[in-house]
This record gives structure tokens, C-alpha cells and sequence, in this order.
């Protein structure tokens, strides 16, 4: 299975997307063709081997412009010609306009009648047909297909408005609207190119992401250093990165140290200290040491362009509830083209009720057209209904609010993999977390210790643990390093003993390291004082590595998985949101309670197994909860598949990331919040353009077909709705995080 993205020009409406999507999957092989409004994308799957010409084809004769999705100079070059079309068509429309309401309200009226008629025609022939040609084009193609979408409604209005004028110069006594006709298309071309302004603006989270990169890098060369295009980096390059530069692309450190801004990818200001054998992320910034970088990832595959690829799929992808809205769109524009047949024929063959509506708000609404024959005023209600109606409000309503909360969210190091997570997001009520590498920071940490004799205690220790390959032995010796601790003894007979500790002779004495409970297996009695301080660290959690010298107690280390210092923080803002937050674990119950006790966790489960886990999310399931999983392990995989939203720590397991909903770039846990948040606020954004879509339908097209509305206020109120949801969806932009 083949997947393509192609960019495609000419859509204004969600009937626009539906008839591309259609010409699309018409071709043999192609199995899916998702087709996106607010980001003029399709993402196409097929199987086979399609040429380009043959998707461009298809589209084309669909009535619309498709072209590769590297192709920025083709997306440009289309808002540039909408911008020409656009002042063209007003530099025609406008005296005509002036003429007209010099004429209609100060009786002003510089041409004989005759005369001016044909220039009303010729000049509105020109904007409609000449410069409004590909509106047109499309209203035949549409015609010719049964396939109809905005441009069909506002070209058959303005095709009708022309005609009036036509039929009046032959002799018919009938309302010239042709002037009106052209006026609908400048306005038309208005409403298009804010649009096309109001969704690049929408989609400027990608366009900054796609800037952050480096422009040029530093080649470490056998002749020297020589400053070449980020594009032209291999796989194994050797980079020197200056401080106050961004690293030109993903790698590791081999030389120097530094700290590094990492917020474009994490949302943290806070910058990263690194060394040698540390990883960097292409486009952060190095901020004061000079390093030396190997290259291990170019082009495609470095994580800034995952992060690109990533949300441009999920700003295209779709949530539940806008399968209704394009369920109605669907059906909208026929029922549009329907009740304005229905209009013109009420208006001709039934004109005493539509005197009566006149001679009742003629004194509130003085444009309406009082005296006007029965053709005249079918005319001017169907027109009017024809173009109030707005498909654009409703096609937009979702996709815009999506990818403006999606990129915003992008830019916090929040990643969401799928729409439909939004929606789902506002009914979860419960969020699990687990333990390790989650709440704590995942490795184990000496957090306090009982020396009997400091300096036996620690010699004896670092010799014993530097030859033992277990987890918490490296933790000591981290430890002890750290305190610049060296040891010269000598040790022999070193002996490992598996689940239980280590023993050696060391100088002449035999030295044990391990459990408490191998050490009193080997003979060695503690004091009541020191038992009393080992029972407060088990209280805490705490794991007990004992050192004794042959049987004297030297010490004890009290080891445990720190909680990371953000996590009760971020289960205090999870709680203000009247989320129920549990822990699940395969640590013992002490350790559990203890953390859980400090992080400020309702409830936690404690000696789980992977399948224990995801038994756990089923049950609150069937209770009724709405559960989200925040994990960041393998073993979390199959818990985070099963909850209704997945949220994996970006610092995880690439299966746990793969398994999730939403990934959080870096290993902060507040994130957590600010993913809700702005979930949240996302799909509010997305109710309320819906509502008012709906709402600006509902009321707008029943006052067109009694004639209630003039043709140019429908519409100029047409193309307000469409930049009004746009508009709306920008707010998303502005919410603190």
C-alpha cells in the first residue's frame, strides 16, 4: 500500500472536498482519499503503480487544481492570481456600483438609459464571465457531473442576475440585476481570497515549525571546516556546533559539553544539560558550549520532520461529530438549488402572498423591491437564496479549529496522533498512570544512607558493586562517584549471588553487599537503632542494599525511583479538573503507596503484570468510566491500546508511542494537563463554529426565500459566515498553557 499527499487549489466548500474525494477514489487502486478543506490536502492510499498525470487528470476534470505537495511556488502562485482576480474584478465593479446607488438613492444619473444598460451588461459580462471564469467553469463542470458545490450556487446566481439584464434589453419588462450579478462574483472573490488568507494563517503552527530547522552546518572535513546546506548532510557527518546555533540535525555528542533549549520540541524553557554520548534534536539550540555532532539522522526521517508529517495527518484526520456536518453538506447544495426553484415558483405563481410580506416590512426594510413585477421579485428571492447559503461555514467549522489546537499543541511538545482523541477527551473522567518512568523518573537514585564507618563503608561498597552489573549496584556507584569516592583495595574471590546480593575478599576480610536479608543469613547482627532506621526507610518505599565487613554491619544505602519533580504538580492541575487519577505498578505495595502518597494519587495497584494492567483499565470500563492511560514502557502497550485515549511519554518506548493517541515529546509530566486543556478547548472551538454554521443557515435562508434579504447583503453575510469560523478557530492560538 502506496501513501501520497498532494496539495489541491480551487476547493471553497465542503461539497468542493466531497466531489474531490469522489474523482479521486474513482481511480483503479486507490483505496482511501481523505480530502481536507483547511489544509487543501489529500492524502491518498493505493495499491499499484499510479502515475501522477493520472490523479491530476481526475481532479482536473473535477473542476479543480492538484499538484505535489512540495510544490509551494504552485500553492503561492494560486493565492497571487485570487489576489489579481480579486482587485481586477473591483476595478470593473466598482463604478458600477457607484452609478448604481447615484442612481437608486440621489437620482443621479450620468448616461441615457439605453446606453447605460449596456454598459451595466458589458462590464458585468466582463467581471462575471472574464474574470470570474473559473467560477463559472466550475458551475458547468458541476452541471455536467450532478456534482455541486458553492461555485455552482454562486455562479447560477450570478449566470440568473446577468440574464435579467439580457432580457431587459430585448424588451422585457423585468429588474435589470445585472449590475447585482456582478457585484455577488467581486464579493465571491472577496469572501475566497480572506479565506485563503484565514487558513495559511490557521496552518502557520506547521509553516514555523517547518522554519525552525538550521539553514547551514559546520562539516568537520579532513581539509578543514567548510559551511554547507543542511539538505546536503549525510548519515555519519561530523558537525561543530557554536553556542547560540541551532544543531543542523539529529545526532549525538562526541566531543564537549553544553546545555541545550529543547522548547521547540518539548514546550520546556528550561534548558538541557548534555555530554558526550548524549543525543541532540536538529533545530534546538545549543546555548553555550562549543560541541562536536555526529549525524545520525537526515531529511525525512529527522524528528522535527516526524513532528511535521505527524500533525499534518492529524490536522487532516476527522473527529466523530464532523461525520454529521459532512453527512448534511452532502446533501446541502441540492437542497439549496431545490429551494431556490421552489422560491422562484412561489414568488411567480403565488405573488399575493409575497405582497403582503412586502407591504409588512417595506417600512423596516427599504431595499425590498416594492411594485416590482412577479418575475422581478421571484427573481431577486431565488438570487438571494441561492447565495446566502453557506456550505464553507460548515466545512470549515472542524478541520480549522483542528489544526490551529493541534499545531498549538504541537508547539507545547503535545502531539496529537488522532482526531478523534479531541472529542474523546472531554468525557474521560479517569486518568491512570503508570509508575516507573512515568511518576518517577525511571532509574533507580541513593537518596539517604546509614554509615557505621563512613570511609570502610564506602571503599568497601565501591569495590564490592563497581564488578556487579545490577541496576541498584550502579546506582551506588553513581553515587559515590559523584562524592568523588576511590577506592584502592584489592578484591578476590568475588561471587555473585542472583536475587540476593554479592560477597569478596578484600583484603583479607570477607565483605558482603546485598539484601537484608542476605546479610543475616551470612551471620551478621543488626543494632536495635539501626533496625529502627531501616524500618523507616521500608516504610518509605525504600530498597535496602546492606554492606558489612565479615560480621560487623558497616551501612546501608536506601535506594528508591525519585518521583520526577513536576509529577505532583501535574496530578494537583489533573485533580482541578475533577479527573479520579490511579497508579498502576509492578513494584511492591509499600514502594506504590509511598509514591503515590507523595504524588497525591487517589488510589493506586501494586505487584501487576502487563495483562494485569490492561484488565484493570476493562474493569473501570465496564463501570462506566471513560479512562485515559499515561504510560511510557513496552509493558504499558497493551493498557494504552485499550483505554479510550493513550497518552505516551515522548522519552518512552517506541511501541508505547506507537500505541498512543497523543505523545508527549518530553518526559514533563504536566503536559498531561495542558493535553486535556487544549483537547478540550479545541472541541469547544469546534461546537461553536458548527453552532453557528448551522445557526447562520437556519436563519438565513428562510429570510432570502421571502425575499427579506437583498441579494448583496446575502452575499456579503455568506462570506462573513466562512471567515467568522476561521476567525473563531483562531482564538485557539491565544490560550495560555
Amino acid at each position: 500500500m502506496t501513501e501520497l499527499k498532494f496539495k489541491v487549489e480551487g476547493m471553497h466548500c465542503a461539497s468542493c472536498v466531497l466531489n474531490v474525494k469522489k474523482a479521486i477514489e474513482k481511480i483503479d487502486g486507490v483505496k482511501l482519499a481523505n480530502v481536507d478543506l483547511s489544509t487543501k490536502s489529500a492524502i491518498v492510499k493505493y495499491e499499484g503503480n499510479i502515475p501522477f498525470e493520472e490523479f491530476y487528470n481526475a481532479v482536473r476534470n473535477a473542476g479543480y487544481e492538484l499538484f505535489k505537495e512540495e510544490e509551494e511556488k504552485a500553492e503561492l502562485e494560486f493565492v497571487r492570481k485570487e489576489r489579481i482576480r480579486l482587485l481586477v474584478s473591483w476595478v470593473f465593479t466598482l463604478p458600477l456600483a457607484v452609478k448604481m446607488i447615484l442612481s437608486m438613492i440621489f437620482h443621479i444619473d450620468f448616461l441615457p438609459e439605453m446606453l447605460s444598460m449596456y454598459v451595466d451588461i458589458v462590464i458585468s459580462g466582463i467581471v462575471i464571465f472574464v474574470i470570474g471564469f473559473p467560477v463559472i467553469k466550475h458551475t458547468f463542470i458541476a452541471i455536467k457531473n450532478l456534482s455541486f458545490n458553492m461555485d455552482s450556487l454562486i455562479g447560477i446566481g450570478t449566470i440568473a442576475s446577468f440574464a435579467t439584464g439580457v432580457l431587459k434589453i430585448s424588451g422585457l419588462k423585468i429588474e435589470d440585476f445585472s449590475v447585482i450579478g456582478a457585484m455577488i462574483m467581486s464579493i465571491n472573490h472577496i469572501g475566497n481570497y480572506i479565506k485563503e488568507l484565514s487558513t495559511g494563517k490557521a496552518s502557520e503552527a506547521i509553516k514555523k515549525l517547518v522554519l525552525l530547522g538550521a539553514k547551514d552546518a559546520h562539516l568537520i572535513t579532513e581539509e578543514g571546516i567548510i559551511d554547507v546546506p543542511v539538505e546536503n548532510l549525510k548519515v555519519g557527518d561530523i558537525l561543530l556546533v557554536k553556542p547560540g546555533e541551532k544543531i543542523p540535525s539529529d545526532g549525538v555528542i562526541i566531543e564537549g559539553e553544553t546545555s541545550i533549549n529543547e522548547s521547540i520540541a518539548t514546550g520546556e524553557s528550561m534548558p538541557v544539560d548534555k555530554k558526550v554520548g548524549d543525543k541532540v534534536i536538529g533545530a534546538t539550540i545549543n546555548q553555550y558550549g562549543v560541541i562536536k555532532v555526529r549525524i545520525e539522522k537526515v531529511g525525512k526521517d529527522t524528528f522535527l520532520s516526524q513532528v511535521i508529517k505527524l500533525v499534518s495527518e492529524a490536522q487532516a484526520s476527522k473527529v466523530p461529530v464532523q461525520e454529521l456536518a459532512d453527512k448534511i453538506t452532502s446533501y446541502f447544495v441540492p437542497v439549496i438549488l431545490l429551494l431556490s426553484i421552489l422560491t422562484f415558483t412561489l414568488w411567480f405563481f403565488f405573488p399575493a402572498y409575497g405582497e403582503r410580506i412586502i407591504l409588512t416590512l417595506k417600512p423596516f426594510l427599504p431595499w425590498i423591491m416594492e411594485g416590482s413585477d412577479r418575475l422581478s421579485m421571484a427573481l431577486f428571492a431565488s438570487i438571494a437564496t441561492l447565495v446566502i447559503a453557506c456550505p464553507c461555514a460548515l466545512g470549515l467549522a472542524t478541520p480549522t479549529a483542528l489544526m490551529v489546537g493541534m499545531g498549538k499543541a504541537a508547539t507545547n511538545g503535545i502531539l496529537i496522533r488522532k482526531g478523534e482523541a479531541i472529542q474523546r477527551m472531554k468525557d474521560v473522567n479517569t486518568v491512570i498512570f503508570d509508575k516507573t518512568g512515568t511518576i518517577t523518573e525511571g532509574k533507580p537514585v541513593v537518596i539517604d544512607y546509614i554509615a557505621i564507618e563512613e570511609k570502610l563503608f564506602f571503599e568497601v561498597a565501591l569495590a564490592l558493586l563497581s564488578l556487579s552489573e545490577h541496576p541498584l549496584a550502579k546506582a551506588i556507584v553513581n553515587f559515590l562517584s559523584l562524592r568523588q569516592i576511590d577506592s584502592k583495595v584489592k578484591v578476590s574471590s568475588f561471587e555473585s549471588i542472583p536475587g540476593k546480593g554479592v560477597k569478596a575478599n578484600i583484603d583479607g576480610k570477607m565483605c558482603y553487599a546485598g539484601s537484608l536479608n542476605f546479610i543475616e543469613e551470612n551471620g551478621i547482627v543488626l543494632t536495635e537503632n539501626t533496625k529502627e532506621r531501616i524500618s523507616n526507610f521500608l516504610a518509605e518505599g525504600k530498597t535496602i542494599v546492606a554492606i558489612a565487613v565479615e560480621k560487623n554491619l558497616a551501612g546501608a544505602f536506601a535506594i528508591s525511583d525519585r518521583i520526577k519533580p513536576d509529577s505532583n504538580e501535574a496530578i494537583k492541575l489533573l485533580h482541578t479538573l475533577g479527573l479520579k487519577t490511579i497508579m498502576l505498578t509492578g513494584d511492591n505495595k509499600l514502594s506504590a503507596g509511598y509514591i503515590a502518597k507523595n504524588a497525591g494519587i487517589d488510589e493506586y495497584f501494586a505487584n501487576l503484570l502487563p495483562e494485569d494492567k490492561i484488565e484493570i483499565v476493562k474493569k473501570l470500563q465496564k463501570e462506566g468510566r471513560v479512562v485515559a492511560m499515561v504510560g511510557d514502557g513496552i509493558n504499558d502497550a497493551p493498557a494504552l491500546k485499550q483505554s479510550d485515549v493513550g497518552i505516551a511519554i515522548g522519552s518512552g518506548t517506541d511501541i508505547a508511542i506507537e500505541s498512543a493517541d497523543i505523545t508527549l515529546v518530553g518526559s514533563n509530566l504536566t503536559g498531561v494537563y495542558k493535553a486535556f486543556l487544549i483537547s478540550t478547548k479545541t472541541f469547544d472551538k469546534i461546537k461553536q463554529n458548527l453552532f453557528w454554521a448551522f445557526f447562520y443557515n437556519v436563519v438565513a435562508i428562510p429570510l432570502a426565500m421571502l425575499g427579506i434579504l437583498h441579494p448583496l447583503i446575502a452575499e456579503l453575510a455568506m462570506a462573513f459566515s466562512s471567515v467568522n469560523v476561521v476567525a473563531n478557530s483562531m482564538r485557539l492560538s491565544k490560550v495560555r498553557l
